[in-house]
């Protein structure tokens, strides 16, 4: 029987991520590194935290656009219910406010996709050591794009709005009055300098404030 040369003390790690050729491949190309295991893997982001809860990893590897919940907010659940993961985002969207909203969520790494996969392996070593890692180029970015200028509820309010929701639809959701619907949505199309507020959904959503 050929013997396991793996380290005796692996890194374990949970990946999440929707596309299941994607998620496939990490698994497998972690999986080659001897200090590595892959403990879960999750194709939605409401599995992420009560899969960490009974696999306890030691770094959560996470794309950000997960059906269930997004990676950024399962990142904010998992530093509060398994705070000994590090979490390492890894997306294909390298948008500077998705970086700054990792960050507020208790992130320790940013990364894009298209990097070789010992540069990953690398990083979730870093991590586990307490390290911050960050895409040379996206932090570049992130520092002159500055912060997002939209408040916590002008974001729930443009999330509100995506399906063509209505205002009574967005006051009933979020229970706020109507005019006060109205008044954080004028807001955030004036922040984002666009027309009405689909143009400001799909603004913010390039800049990566949503």
């Amino acid at each position: 029987m050929p013997q396991d040369h793996r380290a005796a003390k692996s890194v374990r790690v949970l990946l999440a991520e929707d596309q299941g050729m994607m998620r496939g491949a990490l698994a497998l190309l972690l999986g080659l590194e001897e200090d590595m295991e892959v403990v879960a893997q999750v194709s939605a982001g409401d599995r992420i935290v009560p899969e960490a809860l009974v696999s306890r990893p030691d770094v959560a590897l996470l794309d950000i656009e997960l059906p269930g919940m997004s990676g950024l907010d399962a990142a904010a659940e998992l530093r509060s219910e398994v705070p000994d993961c590090r979490v390492l985002i890894l997306t294909t969207f390298g948008r500077p406010g998705y970086l700054r909203r990792a960050m507020e969520a208790g992130a320790a790494g940013f990364l894009v996709k298209d990097g070789p996969v010992e540069d990953l392996a690398e990083a979730i070593r870093r991590v586990l050591r307490g390290e911050t890692v960050i895409d040379p180029a996206l932090a570049a970015a992130a520092l002159s794009a500055g912060p997002s200028p939209l408040t916590a509820r002008e974001r729930d309010v443009l999330n509100a709005s995506v399906d063509g929701a209505t205002v009574s639809d967005i006051a009933g959701k979020l229970h706020l009055s109507e005019s006060t619907v109205r008044n954080y949505l004028s807001s955030a199309i004036g922040k984002t300098a666009t027309r009405n507020r689909m143009e400001a959904v799909r603004s913010a959503r390039q800049q990566g404030w949503l």
